[in-house]
This record gives structure tokens, C-alpha cells and sequence, in this order.
């Protein structure tokens, strides 16, 4: 049998359905999944363990028999600590086939399987009585139903469930309760991933500025959270508005409701300033009495910065405020945190709602088509007036008063920056109707709507008529496509500059006029872990999920490179960027394949984790961008990566460590090919060890 998955088609700069074998989404599940990073979080484990112990034991000292609920059981691995602690028997629960699967396996090879029945179904499904799932209820509810956001994996209605269906009243709970904790505070940085600025454009003509429409500054942006690693915000890219607020607390060993809810907390502003952005993350107490915490708190608001714990299964969450609103230091207001059953959401309010009995019901949704067609890197990237800048500098050595220029990303502001600098004629394809809406609305505030000329269709059906009987002169791209996923996806643009070839004048000029495709092999501080085997947790053997994950990344022949937006995972080089392809637009898509092979030299000591690719576009001769790299790397300092694009990276299987033995350079081979039927780039890495030894 065959299904359908969806993917980034390079070609045709579009997500397309392609057939793949059933199995194939239980293996991209499991092989882009948290397992292996909530296996090796110690600090989650350890608390677990031991808010596991004192439950059990509480339930014993009643008399009574243990009986667990286990929901989300995963690897099985808190149904074999409540075993071991002593409970009498668990029921563990988990939705996912391949993962119950699993769970089963681990549970019998650690020798549990008299005491640990595995439940493959949505704990809502699970029946209790003599020919249920459960014959009675259980009195004691473990539970890791938890994302970013605390609530986001549907924790609210499946505690509601289990407390009226599937666990005894006043039961103990594992965790027992979760806070959640938020600070105001205002910052530059944050809130160009939300809000179009104001762009300047210097001309010769003085400076021009592209304004955003008053839609966009009224839209309360997009509903969904913007989880990231805190820790790796610089303390100097925001000021703090308020002390850490606790908003609001969920009892889990009580009655929960999902009902929605909204929770207020006045406080008095410890510094004056635009009230813009929320951070919030929540900790959970394993026991009732609050000794045994696991906190999400960044380094500034942990207890022991030194003990801090990397994860990357649950992070802090950044909330944009409807609109910016000053605040006054020692001048009274209230955050309000809002959430229904799977979201939260903050507003500033002068007055708690509960005195002007105005409560925000509905979860904030863009109407302004921005927050749908730009993710929040690419308002970043937008809004970054230095990259901007470079772009203009590069256009002025292309542009003639007599040019006409033929503009190709979604949703790009090039067409409007050219127009600016003095183009004859410039035309823009928005092959989407939200780009093109969007795209109308912006001309539109700048008073540019007869000035510049959308061509709503896809390039290879662009006419002559569309042109208006012209010739393109220069052709432009960032490049930019909301589709891509991986750096050379946007190599779209390419396919783009074939298919309307009939359109280009001679003499054209293509900006950019090359890309190239680079690497680097890095050690990481922490992200490793996510493709680490396990081994043994917590005196658990669950090297079955290690196979498990290992056979899902093995699944296709070749391994694929991942997306990741390494500003949040720092990584030393441990070689000098390499450049492995070119690809010259000046010249359509070749229809022979693009080869490169050769080694990359390990210059510094340390653990190779895995090789990061990326892409740089050569605008002209003088100018490149890069997507990755942004300054030569430095054997003492982290590598400093673009913070509004994700990198590829390919993570080895195993790792040369050079600190063994230096007795000659250690080498990294690749094997990267560019497939033009497909748009496709394929890799392999291979290791040698210092005696030619391949890994």
C-alpha cells in the first residue's frame, strides 16, 4: 500500500503530494521526533523518578494498591519506574502504533510485561470495567502530555477525561502541578518578527521609506506561539518591563477543566517603555508539596543557572502583545494570560478584567494575509535594514534609467526598491492569491499601485502580454519562496530564470547571479543529543527505541539533512568552510547532473557531530548573502550563523573525535549531487579516523 505525503518541490517552488511507501511517515515521525531528547533530559528523568517514588509510597502508606495510569507512555520508561518504585500494576496508554509497539518491547526485554499492560489508543478511547482496557480505575495518573507551551498537545482535555472516566477522585498525579510564569518586556529584536517597520531605501533622489499598510499595523499577527530557545537571546536584545509573574496554575490531581480561561496578574512596571512582548514557560511539581520541581525558566530567572538543564522537547515561548502600548515605571497595570483548550495568549490591560468586565475571549488571528504568507524569520529578515542596505547598494550597479525588471519571490519588497532606485518598468509574479492580495495592499499604502505590475500566475505561463510586449532587462530574486524548507529549495529561483528565458532580453542581467552551496563540519554544545543513542535511562535498557529511531533515519538510502536555525544551538567549526557546488543563473537549469566530491580537513579538536550546509547567492561580483555563516569561523568562538534562515544539517552517524590520536589529519569525504529532474541536492559524509579508517 502507498500514501501521499506532502513535500517542498524545488522545480516547481510548490509543497506537492508524492507517493511513498506506507511505512514512510511512521519513519519520518520517529526519526524527526523528541524521543531521544526527552531520554537524554536527566534532570526530567531524575524528577520523575522521584515524584514516581513518593507517590507510590503515599498510595502503600494508605494501604492501598498502586494502580497507574500512564497517558503519552512513550518508551514505556515512567510505567518502569512506578514497577520499580512499587506499584502493583500500570496501565500505560500511547496513540502512536509504532511507538506502542515499542513501548512493548522495551517493557518485556526490561522485564516487566506481568505488570505493564500497553494500551495502543487515545486515552479518551480507554474503557474501564470487566471487559474494558481497565478493570477499575487507577489511583495514581502519571502523565507527559507537555509541549513549549504546556497545553499545546491537548494536556487540558485529556486530565479531564481521565479524572471523570479513568482515575479515582483525589487521586495522586504525577506531575501533582504546573505553573506558568510570563515577563514583559520590550525589545527591537522580537518585534520584527511580528510587525512589518518601516523600510528606508537611499536613492539619488534622497531616502525613500516603504511603509507597511495600517492593516498590518493593527493585525494581532499570527495565533500560534513562537517557541525558541531563550537562553540564546542575548540579555542585551530586550529590557525587562516587569519582575517573573506567575499567571496561573493547573492542579492536576483535581478535577481539570478545558473550558477557556483567562488569569490576570497586576503589577507595577519596574522600568518605563513599550509593553511588546511576552516570555513565558512553566515548571511542573512532581510532589504536593512543591520539593520537587522541573523548571523551563531561561538562565535569568533559574534558581541554579549552573544546573540549567538543555532540552529541546520543551523550550520558552515568545507571545506578541496585540499592539504595542507604553507603561510607565510604578504605574499600575494588568497582563492577562487568556488560553482555551490548546492555546494561550496574552493582552495588557490598564484595569483587571474582572473590574471592566472586558475579557478577550477569541484567541487573536491575522487579517492582514502578512502573518500567513511571512513566518516570523522572514519578518526578521525583512525588517533587517543592514541586508537591505547591501541589496540596494548591489541594485544600483545593475539598474539603468531604461531598465525593466521582472521581480521573482513571494511576497518580496525588491520590486518596490527598484522602483525607488529608478527602473523604467517594473513587474512582480505572485503566483499565490495571499501573496498578491498582500503584495496590492502594500503598493497601495505606499502609493505605488500604478506603479508597479503584478502578474498573478505561474512563470511558465507568463506571456508576452503580461510583459506588455517587453523584454526583461534584469531579473530579480532575494531569493524567497515560502515553500522552502531547505537552503536549496529556494533554488527555485533557477527554474524560474528557464522557464521565462524566452522573456529576457539580451544582455540580461540575473541578480543574484550565482548561488553556492557551502559547508562546514561542527561539534554542537547540545543539539547532538536529539540524534544521540540512549543506551540506558535512568537503569532502563531502551536501546529497542535506539534501533527504533536509528532503522526510521536509515529508512531511504540516502540520509537527508535537516532544517535548523542554528542561532539557537551553538556549534564550533571544527573545519574551515568549504564551498562544494555552484550554480550559475545566468545559464537556464543544465539538464546533466551537478557532481562534487572530495574531503573536508578536521583543523581543530573535537567531537564531529555532523556537517551544516547552507546557501550563499552572489548578487554581483562584489556582493554575496550568505543563509549561513556570517563571519570566517574562529577556533574560540561559536559559530555565528543568519538568524532569519534555517541550515541543513547532516548529522554523522558516528563521530571522529580528534582529541584520540593527532597523528595525522583527520578527514571528512562527501559524495553531493544536484539532481535538475527533481531539484533535489543528495549527500554523504564519510569519516576517517587518523589512520584512514572509514566510519
Amino acid at each position: 500500500m502507498k500514501v501521499f505525503c506532502g513535500r517542498a518541490n524545488p522545480v516547481t517552488g510548490s509543497v506537492e503530494w508524492q507517493e511513498e511507501d506506507e511505512q514512510y511517515d511512521y519513519h519520518q515521525e520517529i526519526a524527526r521526533s523528541s524521543y531521544a531528547d526527552m531520554l537524554h533530559d536527566k534532570d526530567r528523568n531524575i524528577k520523575y523518578y522521584q515524584g514516581i517514588r513518593a507517590a507510590v509510597s503515599r498510595v502503600k502508606d494508605r494501604g492501598q494498591k498502586a494502580l497507574v495510569l500512564d497517558i503519552g507512555t512513550g518508551t514505556g520508561l515512567l510505567s518502569m519506574m512506578a514497577v520499580t518504585a512499587g506499584a502493583d500494576f500500570c496501565y500505560a496508554v500511547e496513540v502512536f502504533k509504532p511507538m506502542a509497539d515499542a513501548a512493548v518491547k522495551i517493557v518485556e526485554k526490561n522485564g516487566f510485561s506481568d505488570k505493564i499492560k500497553v494500551i495502543n489508543k487515545h486515552s479518551t478511547e480507554v474503557t474501564v470495567g470487566l471487559d474494558g482496557d481497565m478493570p477499575c480505575r487507577a489511583n495514581i495518573l502519571i502523565t507527559e502530555l507537555f509541549d513549549t507551551e504546556l497545553i499545546g498537545e491537548g494536556a487540558l482535555p485529556s486530565y479531564e477525561h481521565a479524572h471523570r472516566h479513568l482515575v479515582q477522585e483525589n487521586c495522586e498525579a504525577v506531575p501533582h502541578r504546573a505553573t506558568v510564569y510570563a515577563q514583559l518586556v520590550e525589545s527591537k529584536k522580537m518585534w520584527s518578527w511580528n510587525k512589518l517597520f518601516p523600510i528606508r531605501v537611499q536613492t539619488k533622489r534622497g531616502e525613500q521609506i516603504i511603509v507597511p499598510p495600517s492593516e498590518l499595523e493593527r493585525c494581532p499577527g499570527a495565533p500560534s506561539v513562537c517557541d525558541i530557545q531563550l537562553n540564546q537571546v542575548s540579555p542585551t536584545d530586550f529590557t525587562v518591563l516587569s519582575h517573573v509573574l506567575p499567571m496561573f496554575s493547573v492542579d492536576f490531581s483535581k478535577q481539570v477543566s478545558s473550558s477557556a480561561a483567562c488569569h490576570s496578574r497586576q503589577f507595577d512596571p519596574v522600568a518605563s517603555g513599550q509593553a511588546q512582548v511576552v516570555l513565558s514557560w512553566w515548571d511542573i511539581e512532581m510532589d504536593p508539596e512543591g520539593k520537587i520541581k522541573c523548571t523551563m525558566a531561561p538562565f535569568w530567572a533559574h534558581t541554579d543557572p549552573l544546573e540549567l538543564q538543555w532540552r529541546d522537547h520543551w523550550m520558552q515561548c515568545v507571545y506578541f502583545l496585540p499592539q504595542e502600548e507604553p507603561v510607565t515605571q510604578g504605574s499600575a497595570v494588568c497582563l492577562v494570560a487568556h488560553h482555551d483548550d490548546y492555546c494561550v495568549w496574552y493582552s495588557l490591560q490598564r484595569t483587571s478584567p474582572e473590574e471592566n468586565g472586558r475579557v478577550h475571549a477569541l484567541r487573536p488571528v491575522c487579517d492582514c494575509q502578512a502573518h500567513l504568507l511571512w513566518n516570523r524569520p522572514r519578518f526578521g529578515e525583512i525588517n533587517d535594514q543592514e541586508r537591505t542596505d547591501q541589496y540596494v547598494q548591489a541594485l544600483r550597479t545593475v539598474l539603468k534609467p531604461d531598465s525593466v525588471c521582472l521581480c521573482v519571490s513571494d511576497g518580496s519588497l525588491l520590486c518596490m526598491m527598484v522602483h525607488h532606485l529608478g527602473a523604467e518598468q517594473v513587474f512582480t509574479i505572485e503566483s499565490s492569491a495571499a501573496s498578491h492580495r498582500l503584495m496590492k495592499k502594500i503598493f497601495k499604502a505606499n502609493h505605488l499601485e500604478d506603479k508597479i505590475n503584478v502578474v498573478e500566475k505561474r512563470p511558465e505561463l507568463l506571456t508576452s502580454a503580461d510583459l506588455e510586449g517587453k523584454k526583461v532587462s534584469v531579473l530579480l530574486g532575494e531569493p524567497f519562496f515560502t515553500t522552502s524548507l531547505l537552503p536549496w529549495h529556494n533554488l527555485y529561483f533557477w527554474y524560474v530564470r528557464t522557464a521565462v528565458d524566452q522573456h529576457l532580453g539580451p544582455g540580461v542581467v540575473v541578480m543574484p547571479q550565482a548561488a553556492s552551496l557551502h559547508a562546514v563540519v561542527v561539534e554542537f554544545r547540545d543539539l547532538w543529543r536529539v540524534r544521540s543513542p540512549c543506551g540506558d535511562c535512568e537503569g532502563f535498557d531502551v536501546h529497542i527505541m535506539d534501533d527504533m529511531i536509528q532503522h526510521a533515519l536509515d529508512f531511504r538510502e540516502n540520509k537527508e539533512a535537516e532544517p535548523h536555525p542554528l542561532w539557537e544551538y551553538p556549534c564550533r567549526s571544527l573545519s574551515e568552510p568549504q564551498q562544494i557546488l555552484t550554480f550559475d543563473f545566468q545559464q537556464p537549469v543544465p539538464p546533466q547532473l551537478l557532481h562534487a566530491e572530495g574531503s573536508i580537513k578536521l583543523r581543530r579538536p573535537g567531537r564531529s557531530h555532523g556537517a551544516v550546509l547552507w546557501m550563499e547567492y552572489h548578487l554581483t561580483p562584489d556582493s554575496t548573502v550568505s543563509t549561513g555563516l556570517l563571519k570566517p569561523a574562529d577556533d574560540k568562538e561559536d559559530c555565528c550563523w543568519n538568524p532569519h534562515c534555517k541550515q541543513a544539517v547532516y548529522f554523522f552517524s558516528t563521530m571522529v573525535d580528534p582529541r584520540v590520536s593527532l597523528g595525522s589529519p583527520q578527514t571528512v569525504s562527501y559524495v553531493v549531487e544536484f539532481h535538475p529532474r527533481t531539484g533535489d541536492v543528495t549527500m554523504d559524509f564519510t569519516l576517517s579516523d587518523a589512520l584512514g579508517n572509514e566510519h
